[in-house]
């Protein structure tokens, strides 16, 4: 197949359950944290992207079609964030969109207009480092760098953006480009409350393509529902009780903003439909692991968001805690919580050993057990669990 950035055909132009994994203990050192991506090729900075994108001269038809994608993006349950991957493959595609999608058809595509600005870069001839523009494109388009606008809600849809990226060093403010009308390119400075004004395009990288959110779980699979509703059950007499997460509500941001949003992962081990009458059935039983993703904007933060599902489908009697955490994304080794979840067979408790995998740069916001009294005694009420809310409620 004929490489669509070779210079002969430069300008023709992705809710989660996770096994138990055996590694290594909780590390808690913070020294021995390192990046959850892989780096990008020295040629390819994120500042230097920026750059490049900032030389576009952007119309109506690029601007609307980044924001068709961010839009879909967080109607799919993730950041409002465009990546290069879909760019020059499913024009105005957001992440979670089904990946046979061909994308929509827009007047001049950003890809196109961007593939010339490399090419007027870069040129055909390589560098001295070896870089021309199929190189150069081809390394995008492999990577995870997306554009991310904030607060693309507020887009009056005529204002062109400002574009920067993210320092990757917890500032709070960077330097971002204006193409003026003559095409001159003019520095600024940028921080959140010019996102907040006016449009801007961060240049970052992906955190959360790779899960699955629940209404993207929703829609593939018909056991999950439609998308969203309430979960209800008829009043009835059963064996069992169903945990179910209604809301969550995040307190803080973890990250700076140029790095988007905050990604919660909500863990959750049990075992379900436990009705051992012997001690000996305890072997019977294996503990599972319910992982909840949930992105969090930034103007999201201090507000409810409905979730409403399930944790724990089947919570008999038997059944006294369960293992709980919730922590914020953030790479590192991936690593586990050794924890357990009790359980009572003839008037005896017994713990049940299980893993929940987490990495070692991640947030931990909040861990331990939960016991069935607790949620029953404050079943529908909203709790504090560190910088975070939750509505949890037996039905």
């Amino acid at each position: 197949m004929k490489n669509p950035f070779s210079p002969a055909g430069m300008l023709s132009l992705a809710f989660l359950v996770l096994p138990l994994l055996a590694c290594e203990h909780l590390d808690d050192d913070v020294r021995t944290h390192v990046p959850g991506k892989d780096p990008l090729p020295s040629f390819l900075s994120l500042e230097e992207v920026a750059r490049v994108l900032s030389s576009v001269d952007l119309g109506a038809s690029q601007m609307g079609e980044v924001h068709d994608a961010v839009t879909s993006s967080t109607g799919n349950g993730y950041d409002e964030e465009y990546t290069m991957r879909d760019l020059f493959s499913q024009p105005g595609a957001g992440v979670g969109d089904a990946p046979t999608k061909a994308g929509k058809t827009y007047e001049t595509p950003l890809r196109q207009l961007l593939s010339e600005a490399v090419l007027a870069r870069y040129g055909t001839k390589a560098s001295d480092e070896g870089v021309d523009a199929g190189t150069f494109l081809q390394a995008l388009t492999e990577s995870d760098v997306q554009i991310y606008w904030p607060y693309s809600d507020k887009w009056d849809g005529a204002d062109a953006p400002v574009i920067t990226f993210d320092p990757e060093d917890n500032s709070d403010k960077n330097v971002g480009f204006v193409t003026e009308a003559d095409g001159t390119v003019r520095s600024v400075i940028v921080d959140e409350q010019m996102a907040r004004d006016r449009p801007v395009w961060v240049v970052n990288r992906n955190d959360d393509s790779s899960y699955r959110t629940l209404e993207v779980l929703r829609r593939e699979d018909p056991d999950w529902g439609t998308g969203g509703g309430l979960i209800s059950v008829k009043a009835a007499e059963k064996p069992f009780k169903t945990l179910v997460l209604r809301s969550f509500t995040a307190r803080h941001n973890y990250d700076t903003w140029f790095a988007g949003a905050s990604e919660f992962f909500v863990k959750c081990g049990a075992v379900e439909k436990f009705t051992a009458k012997n001690i000996e059935d305890i072997s019977l039983y294996t503990p599972s692991i319910t992982d909840f993703m949930i992105v969090v904007k930034r103007d999201q933060v201090g507000v409810e968001i409905p979730f409403d599902a399930v944790m724990v489908s089947e919570w008999t009697d038997q059944l006294e805690s369960i293992a709980f955490m919730i922590i914020e994304d953030d790479g590192g080794k991936r690593s586990t919580w050794k924890c357990s979840t009790k359980v009572t067979v003839k008037s005896k408790a017994f713990g049940i050993d299980l893993e929940i995998p987490l990495n070692t740069a991640d947030d931990i916001v909040w861990r331990g057990q939960l016991t069935g009294r607790y949620l029953d005694k404050f079943s529908g009420t909203m709790g504090h669990f560190g910088d975070v809310d939750l509505l949890l409620e037996f039905i």
